[in-house]
């Protein structure tokens, strides 16, 4: 991979030119000027139907954006992830979560080995397990079938998962499924308070099998467990996603109800391997598979479609305009669709523990902004919460639509209103509402000159808020693979145009570190050495 400080490029140079020039350019006069502007700011790729043209851009700025990542060495980044280098430098590890989605006759190396047989094993287990305890074929140590899954992870091992499976609730079947990440015990309690022992299946997700919050969350599952059931059936309610094989089976997890995890996929691209068994187990298997198959399509789409025409690169390039050049520091998602109510959150882990660094990858301190806030909620409630904020804050907030032509219920009078605000919002930030239309629609009222007046700057919008509106078929399995694999290979192109690791987080390392510390000092209070801030609160907490 190139090293190169994109500041440094022609492309840049010519871009802060070009920002200049469009600064305080409406976007609704560029829409007057070119008749055309929708149609060739739109990009379409099976049912995906993406428009970019409410964006404050122009085909000269797209093109510049495009030279920048020709500049960085996308097309060469590209190339060695697919290929399987050790692209996570700061750990010397490949990133190939998209050899979890590949077909089962693809080829993907890791130091020279096809490590395909090994994912095409792992799939196998999947299905097979996913069908036995789907099916009751599989039961609990007293002979009942399964009615309840609960995944025990953090982080990637959770969001994912749980993002997932609450997207494709529709495909559901009859599993409860549950998710317990915090280590806060009023969660894994208020979880467990419900559910009964003979009847409840325990996926614990840590790939060290040493992550504290995981692993006490473990812990209590599995001694609530013991106190209605024997130990020895233990291993037959508790399976494991995870590489320390002796951790998971002192545990007393049975050693084939283990499921593998690989260095060459982070935490937080990992939902496509054996970290997504709560998936499979919610949705079946097959639905799964689609998932996969969704996201492969999106991959042979970013690896092999021009820059121009390419989904991921476009919505990355869009970002870096706005983040770099606007200062733009958040990004909305807001999906309309409740399915997709944990896209937001999932998306702010992928993203800012990802791109959150500030140093670039030769050492040094960056000198320009990198990763973006990432926030959101569906639509339409999310109207009725920050959208004001939007629409006429201080700040400019760049923002993903992300709408359905098919409803999955297909109550057409719901998701007709759904999609009509879905179309208002992104007209409403475009347009805005001048002080003369604001003026003739309160005098339509019959409301006095004084009071319209008053009210005139209160009612006014500047309109010219940015939106990317993605429009898709139908939310199913494959169309959401394809959509989460879309923001992954963005975070990808970002990383490369900002020169830095993305795919690291060493950020998360030292809270973790200095909580052993304090919860040894907790356990056996005494001399304590923090700032005053620390010591004060400690002393406050164990009076």
């Amino acid at each position: 991979m190139k090293n190169i400080d994109p500041t440094t490029t022609e492309a840049w140079k010519k871009l802060s030119k070009q920002f200049q020039e469009i600064e305080n350019r409406e976007m609704k006069d560029l829409f007057l000027e070119d008749k055309d502007r929708a149609a060739d700011l739109t990009l379409q790729w099976k049912d995906f139907y993406v428009d970019l043209s409410k964006n404050r851009i122009t085909k000269d700025i797209q093109n510049s954006l495009v030279n920048l990542a020709e500049e960085c060495g996308l097309k060469e980044a590209i190339e060695a992830q697919f290929g399987g280098e050790a692209i996570n430098q700061t750990e010397n590890r490949p990133v190939l979560h998209t050899a979890l989605r590949a077909p089962e006759n693809s080829e993907f190396f890791v130091e020279g080995e096809n490590v395909i047989p090994e994912v095409n094993k792992a799939k196998s287990k999947i299905r097979k397990f996913s069908a036995e305890i789907i099916s009751g074929a599989t039961k609990g140590y007293t002979g009942m079938p399964f009615t309840d899954v609960v995944n025990i992870g953090i982080g990637g091992s959770d969001l994912g998962p749980v993002m997932v499976t609450k997207a494709l609730e529709f495909y559901k079947n009859h599993l409860n499924l549950h998710y317990i990440s915090n280590v806060d015990g009023d969660h894994v309690h208020e979880i467990l308070k419900d559910l009964k022992p003979e009847t409840t299946l325990f996926v614990i997700v840590s790939k060290t099998f040493t992550t504290q919050e995981t692993l006490s969350n473990a812990n209590t599952a599995r001694d609530w467990f013991k106190k209605t059931a024997p130990v020895d059936a233990v291993s037959k309610h508790f399976v494991a996603v995870s590489s320390n094989i002796s951790q998971v089976e002192e545990f007393g997890i049975d050693s084939n109800n283990i499921f593998p995890m690989w260095d060459w996929v982070g935490g937080r691209f990992s939902l496509w391997s054996a970290v997504g068994l709560s998936i499979s187990l919610g949705v079946g298997y097959p639905q799964f598979e689609e998932l996969l198959d969704g996201a492969h399509q999106m991959d042979q789409h970013f690896k092999n479609e021009t820059f121009e025409k390419n989904i991921p690169v476009q919505i990355a390039l869009l970002s870096i305009w706005y983040n770099n050049f606007f200062k733009a520091e958040s990004e909305a998602v807001i999906p309309y669709t409740q399915y997709l109510q944990k896209l937001p959150s999932y998306l702010q882990q992928a993203i800012m523990e990802s791109n959150g660094k500030s140093v670039d990858r030769n050492g040094k301190k960056v000198t320009y902004q990198t990763g973006n806030i990432i926030w959101g909620e569906p639509g339409t409630n999310s109207q009725h919460a920050f959208f004001q904020l939007i629409h006429q804050g201080t700040k400019l907030i760049p923002a993903d639509f992300i709408g359905f032509k098919h409803s999955l219920f297909k109550d057409k009078d719901h998701h007709d209103k759904l999609m009509a605000n879905y179309f208002a919002q992104t007209e409403a930030l475009l347009m805005g509402k001048t002080s003369d239309e604001v003026k003739q629609e309160l005098k339509d009222k019959h409301m006095p000159d004084s009071e319209i007046e008053k009210l005139l700057p209160f009612k006014t919008f500047d309109g010219n808020k940015p939106t990317t509106s993605l429009l898709l078929e139908r939310l199913t399995p494959a169309c959401l693979g394809k959509l989460v694999a879309m923001y992954e290979h963005k975070i990808f192109v970002q990383g490369v145009i900002w020169n830095i690791f993305s795919y690291d987080q060493w950020g998360v390392e030292l809270g973790k570190q200095l909580a052993s510390k304090i919860l040894t000092e907790i356990d056996k209070p005494g001399i304590r050495e923090h700032d005053t801030s620390t010591n004060n609160l400690l002393n406050f907490y164990l009076d």
